[in-house]
């Protein structure tokens, strides 16, 4: 076996997000100042394409950088900072769900010894009843509406009641996948909303659908299968205000989709438009294919404008990248 392979047993590294072969591939990488898939792929045993997929997530966890020039060619960072930056968010993870165990236990006890626990959670079967029941929160709406936005969709991908609700002063906090971005129309949409108020974000990897008014009652589906539809209203109870701290967490990580506050807008104003919309895609999760389709450029184009872009700001990946640009206030 060569040196770089890891049997799935003995990963080391699985703690920080690593499989077996995304371990292989970064061990390989580790063993040379510069190399190439090719090269690595040679040392590990695996398809090239396999090994480009593990190389590109090994890029954006910030463990490996991407040389310049057209050739592919990657280069380890130094690993006791990187793998430390992993640790630290895997341990930060960690900790905010052990800080939910006590409240969920005591759901748990209070479903068992309390009758009156049956009200607090009500469950909808089909696609009508989850998108009749959106609807109407927003409708009822008076505060705040709280969402995690991520396709498929029980009715429409748009969303005709937020304007209408906006106009009456609620505020509005989403967070979107990057998936929901790629829906034809939607960052169209999603620009209007912030226009009108809306404050949107971007999480990559965001794995569920979440709706939340005034931090009273909060709509779960329970599945991403809309052909078999399974979803709880849930009210005041121990569980709703677990689901308003994750909400919380989340939109702490996402990246925004426009300017901070006190951001340099004057710098803002010197990108161009359409280096605007490259960046709050590039930030996003989506892949360059879907990327170039949204703004209409070949491949080629958008790969050498998001090289430029990266350049620009100085970042070695996207997640720099939006990092970096969030404080400048370029989204």
């Amino acid at each position: 076996m060569p040196a770089a392979q890891v049997p799935a047993a003995e990963v080391a590294l699985a703690g920080a997000g690593l499989n077996a072969s995304d371990e292989a591939v970064y061990r390989a990488v580790l063993g040379r100042p510069a190399t190439t898939p090719a090269e690595v792929a040679a040392v590990v045993g695996q398809r090239a394409e396999r090994v480009v997929a593990a190389l590109d997530r090994l890029r954006a966890a910030g463990l490996v950088t991407r040389l310049a020039g057209r050739r592919r060619r990657y280069a380890p960072t130094e690993p006791r900072s990187a793998l430390e930056s992993l640790l630290n968010a895997r341990r930060a993870e960690l900790d905010r769900a052990r800080d939910t165990i006590g409240e969920l236990a005591e759901l748990f006890t209070a479903a068992q010894s309390d009758s009156r626990s049956a009200e607090m959670i009500e469950v909808l079967i089909g696609r009508a009843a989850l998108g009749g029941w959106f609807v109407r929160m927003q409708r009822d709406a008076r505060e705040e509406m709280l969402t995690l936005d991520r396709p498929p969709y029980a009715l429409a991908a748009s969303n005709p009641i937020e304007p209408v609700t906006l106009s009456r002063g609620v505020r509005y906090r989403a967070v979107y996948a990057p998936q929901a971005l790629e829906v034809p129309g939607a960052l169209n949409e999603i620009d209007q909303l912030i226009a009108r108020g809306e404050q949107a974000r971007v999480l990559p990897g965001l794995p569920i659908k979440l709706a939340i008014a005034d931090r009273r009652i909060a709509l779960l589906p329970l599945t991403l299968d809309m052909t078999n539809v399974r979803a709880i209203v849930v009210h005041s109870s121990t569980l709703l205000a677990a689901l308003l701290d994750l909400f919380e967490s989340y939109w702490q990580q996402a990246l925004p989709l426009r300017g901070l506050p006190g951001g340099d807008t004057d710098a803002l104003d010197d990108l161009a438009e359409d280096d605007q919309s490259l960046l709050r895609l590039l930030v996003s999760g989506l892949k360059d294919e879907a990327i170039a389709r949204q703004l209409g450029w070949s491949l080629r184009t958008m790969r050498r404008r998001m090289r430029r872009m990266l350049d620009q700001l100085g970042a070695e990946n996207r997640f720099q990248a939006g990092v970096r640009a969030a404080r400048r206030g370029w989204l």
